[in-house]
């Protein structure tokens, strides 16, 4: 998780800077309210877009051939679903986002993997998958 946060975070930071930037340029006096706007539309844009490439990423590597985010991939790690095999697009989706409810709750989603029996988190559990050392 650690290394998969070092690729989105540069993004975020650039893009954040970059928007930053725009506001600190534009004159407040001047067309304060078109800045305003503009400035707003930037921040929802790139959200969107930060949040349509975390997306992205996580579903598209966990349901490709290696089975695995690049942090996953230097750790050893795969994800599988409960029989072993390779999960589908849409069972990613369902773990990816199993993941806004496993921080939701304070991240306790996430430390139910020390717990469970198959060192599963919430967001496995729901989606029917295993994170396991290849």
């Amino acid at each position: 998780m650690i290394i998969d946060g070092f690729i989105f975070t540069p993004v975020i930071m650039v893009m954040f800077a970059f928007t930053g930037a725009l506001g600190i340029m534009a004159h407040p006096q001047d067309f304060e309210g078109m800045v305003a706007a503009m400035f707003g539309l930037t921040m929802i844009a790139i959200m969107m877009l930060v949040t349509a490439g975390h997306w992205l990423y996580y579903t598209l590597m966990e349901s490709s051939r290696y089975q695995a985010t690049l942090g996953k991939i230097v750790v050893g790690a795969i994800v599988t679903d409960l029989n072993g095999n390779r999960i589908s697009f849409a069972r990613a989706n369902g773990r990816y986002f199993g993941k806004w409810i496993s921080g939701a709750i304070f991240d306790i989603g996430f430390l139910m993997a020390a717990f469970t029996e198959k060192q599963q988190a919430l967001h496995d559990i729901l989606a029917g998958t295993l994170v396991i050392q290849k």
